[in-house]
């Protein structure tokens, strides 16, 4: 392998791949933007990559407009059910935690796993580890948005059974992700995950997003990815190791948009994808009508924001 360029320090995150309403695109914006904003401001500062992710995650999670932490999509059964994931690819460590429902922000559990010697926990188990390893908890019924009690109620009635549609999953609902992806000056890379997972979907129900190589990967020899859409054929795929395997020999838009025909064609799969190449380079791709989406590097002024062309 070719010696690495020397990094750049960069940051890219995404709101979730699907027909966000136009009532609900500035919401997404302004989520993008600010947690770009915030990841940025690590790494200006000198932080890792692995504490930029986690701070733009943060703040994607503690916005009550996106499908992560408070104010996610609701299961079959009326309850926020959260997944996230987050990977340093550096140490290759990474942690997951999957359907906990008294955390607002998943990605510090998901951190709290990757510092102990597991590497996914779920459910019931998650949150008494949670407990003992000093992960704040929160009242459950503070997650839930008047608005997704709407949303689950219409889908519902759409079908009775759980309310899922899969043939439009992260197109015509909130069927998404919020997901972070960084690289410091140093070269380390870093990639996150979080979810509240698919409108009315059965309690348990798990996609790509905690799993690592499906939802998210990093690795410093060659990047970092996050993905976002229908999580069983990302599960299937290994969407998030194919795109930064590919980036190691394409260009980072060229390895997202190889990736995302891949998963179109093989597994006629609906979402999204960002990644960072070793040398802090950026790319995305995504297949349905937006995916909002914000890049800030060393030489940007301000971050770049995309993904929300007026339908």
């Amino acid at each position: 392998m070719d010696k690495p360029a020397s990094p750049r320090p960069a940051i890219i995150v995404h709101c979730g791949a699907w027909a966000i309403p136009s009532e609900e695109k500035e919401d997404h914006r302004l989520g993008s933007l600010r947690a770009a904003e915030i990841g940025w401001q690590v790494l200006e500062d000198g932080g890792s990559s692995l504490d930029a992710v986690r701070a733009a995650i943060r703040s994607m999670e503690n916005n009550r407009a996106l499908n992560s932490g408070a104010g996610s999509v609701l299961t079959a059964a009326g309850h926020v059910e959260l997944d996230a994931g987050l990977m340093s690819g550096t140490t290759m460590d990474a942690g997951g935690v999957a359907a906990i429902r008294n955390r607002a922000n998943p990605i510090e559990a998901a951190h709290a796993v990757l510092e102990s010697k597991y590497t996914l926990l779920v459910g019931a188990g998650a949150q008494t580890f949670l407990d003992k390893a000093g992960v704040p908890s929160v009242d459950p019924d503070s997650l839930i948005e008047p608005r997704e009690q709407v949303r689950l109620m219409h889908a519902l009635e759409r079908d009775p059974g759980d309310g899922i549609d899969f043939g439009s999953a992260g197109v015509s609902g909130p069927a998404d992700t919020v997901g972070a992806v960084a690289v410091d000056r140093i070269g380390r890379v870093a990639a996150g995950a979080s979810t509240g997972g698919i409108c009315g979907k059965p309690p348990g129900r798990m996609g790509d997003t905690p799993v690592p190589g499906a939802g998210f990967y990093a690795d410093d020899l060659s990047g970092g990815a996050a993905c976002t859409g229908w999580g069983e054929p990302l599960l299937r795929m290994g969407m998030a190791r194919r795109v930064v395997d590919l980036a190691r020999e394409h260009n980072a838009m060229d390895a997202t948009w190889l990736a995302m025909q891949e998963f179109e064609k093989r597994f006629a799969g609906r979402g999204g994808v960002i990644l960072i190449g070793r040398d802090g380079t950026i790319g995305y791709s995504y297949n349905t009508p937006s995916m909002a989406t914000a890049y800030m590097d060393s030489e940007l002024q301000m971050p770049y924001v995309g993904g929300l062309a007026a339908e």
